[in-house]
This record gives C-alpha cells, sequence and structure tokens, in this order.
C-alpha cells in the first residue's frame, strides 16, 4: 500500500509539474505579443487634464489620443484605461495592474530608476494658478518662496520636486482638481503645475475664479528644468517599448500627424519634440546650463 501510495503521489506531482511546464508558455509572453493577440492592451491614466482623463465614460486626453495612435500602428486596436492617482501610477504598473502608463508623465532621473520611458512626447512648462487677481507679480516658484505664500503641488508631478529643491513647504493634492479646490477655497494661494493642464482648467471651468500665470522654465542652482513627457512601461518590457518608439516617431516627426492626434486638447507644434532632448539624457540628468 505504502508503494502504491507513492507511486500515486509521484503521478499527481509530475502531472502538476507539467500543467505548469504548459502554463508557463504563456507567462514567457511578452507584453508586446499579449497585446496583439488580445487586440488590446491596458493602460494607466491619472485624471490630468488634456493628457488623460475620463468623460462621459470615455477616456480621453493628448497622451491617450497617442496611444491609441501609436498602438493601432502596432495592431492593438483597444486601448483600456485604469484611472489611478499620480503618485500611484508607477507602483500600479510594476505590480501589473496595467502595461503602460499614458498621463504625460515628467521623464526624471529617479522614475527612470523604476520603470522604463519611452521616447518624449511632450515639451512642456510650469504656471501658477491663483485666485483672479491674486497673481501680485509672481512668475515662478522663486517669486512663490520669496513671498512666503502657501504653494499646492500635485502628489508625485515634476512641481513637487522642484518646490523640495527651492526648500518650498508644500500642500500635496492627489489630483489637479484637488489643486484648483484648494485655491479657490483658500487652502493654498497658489497652486503649480504644467502650464497646458492649468490653462485648460481655467478654460473649461465656467466661472472659475481663479487666472494663471503665463507659462515658464523653472530655474533649480541655475540649470532650466527642461521638462518632457512620456509613455512609460515596465522596465524587462523593452520589445514593448522599443515598438511603441517605432510608432511614436511616424506621428511625433511630422507636424500635421502629431496636430491631428493631439491639436484638439490644446497641443501646439510648440509642445511637439524636436529631437533636442532626448529620454537618455533626461534620466541622466543631462540638461543645459542657463549659460549653454
Amino acid at each position: 500500500m505504502k508503494l502504491k501510495g507513492l507511486a500515486a503521489a509521484t503521478s499527481i506531482l509530475a502531472l502538476t509539474l507539467s500543467l505548469g511546464a504548459c502554463g508557463g508558455s504563456d507567462s514567457d509572453e511578452s507584453a508586446l505579443q499579449k497585446a496583439v493577440d488580445e487586440g488590446k492592451i491596458t493602460v494607466g491614466f491619472a485624471g490630468e487634464a488634456p493628457y488623460s482623463f475620463e468623460e462621459g465614460g470615455e477616456l480621453q486626453g493628448a497622451s491617450v489620443a497617442l496611444a491609441k495612435a501609436v498602438f493601432k500602428e502596432l495592431g492593438v486596436d483597444d486601448v483600456e484605461g485604469v484611472n489611478t492617482e499620480f503618485g500611484s501610477l508607477i507602483p500600479g504598473l510594476n505590480a501589473d495592474r496595467f502595461d503602460a502608463i499614458s498621463a504625460g508623465m515628467s521623464i526624471l532621473p529617479d522614475r527612470c530608476e523604476q520603470a522604463s520611458f519611452g521616447d518624449p512626447e511632450f515639451m512642456y512648462t510650469t504656471a501658477l494658478m491663483t485666485k483672479e487677481g491674486k497673481l501680485d507679480g509672481m512668475k515662478n516658484l522663486d517669486d512663490v518662496k520669496e513671498k512666503g505664500v502657501k504653494l499646492a503641488t500635485m502628489t508625485g508631478a515634476i512641481e513637487s520636486d522642484y518646490a523640495k529643491d527651492l526648500g518650498i513647504k508644500t500642500q500635496q493634492v492627489g489630483t489637479p482638481q484637488d489643486g484648483m479646490d484648494a485655491v479657490t477655497t483658500g487652502r493654498a494661494d497658489v497652486f503649480a503645475l504644467t502650464a497646458i493642464s492649468l490653462n485648460w482648467m481655467e478654460k473649461n471651468t465656467e466661472d472659475s475664479g481663479v487666472e494663471v500665470s503665463d507659462s515658464f522654465v523653472q530655474e533649480i542652482d541655475g540649470v532650466p528644468q527642461v521638462g518632457a513627457g512620456a509613455t512609460v512601461f515596465r522596465s524587462d518590457d523593452k520589445e514593448l517599448r522599443d515598438e511603441w518608439n517605432k510608432g511614436l516617431e511616424k506621428i511625433v516627426s511630422d507636424e500635421k500627424s502629431y496636430l491631428d492626434a493631439v491639436g484638439d486638447y490644446g497641443f501646439t507644434a510648440e509642445e511637439r519634440p524636436d529631437g533636442s532632448i532626448t529620454t537618455d539624457q533626461l534620466c541622466k540628468g543631462e540638461l543645459p546650463t542657463a549659460d549653454s
């Protein structure tokens, strides 16, 4: 009986290993091949208009429009969105909640250590939002620091890093709308975010009661913080990232194709990358100095 029991146990173990090996072929399938085979891919977005947001149950925005156009080039027609707070996007990506991030995320050295960024999709600048009539001559974050006013920035956004580097204490908010609400309710005097996002909010909010400064490139220790956003992938999904970059190049390299994709969201030729700044440079923190 003991021998029969051992034989039965051995047979069950062999069957289990066999089934595990069969299932392993799926797990070895690349993210790109899986997306092509299924005809769909899941992307994380953060509700920051006009980059990525949900309206009427539809995923929209400039990042989303680019994602749909590029993935279609790769043979993937269905782009499904997962709404996530900005600061949780990379953790969610690495936890396999989605296959890519489509949110106009800034390419920064510390983020490049956590995930793999595609080529630049947007060049952008920063702006300040205050209550109407309360800008008081503030043109950048140095002015905010000098005046000692209450600053709100979005968790995980580049403006939070700028403020930290400048020694400005900030009130952290989860979404752009939270930042705008902080200003209108008086919980913050200023909200700093990308210029195109703040202008979009001011323009598309009836009786907003806010105003937005001219856009600017913040300097930290004399270095202009040139901003570029990109789609983000898991570090081991290099094939997907590389094929994405090829598809993206076809659109970004042609001004008309680029504006056809993102023009409806307020983006202009000024935001189209010209190749002068690369993802590799931004990941290494190699930015031009103020006098170069």
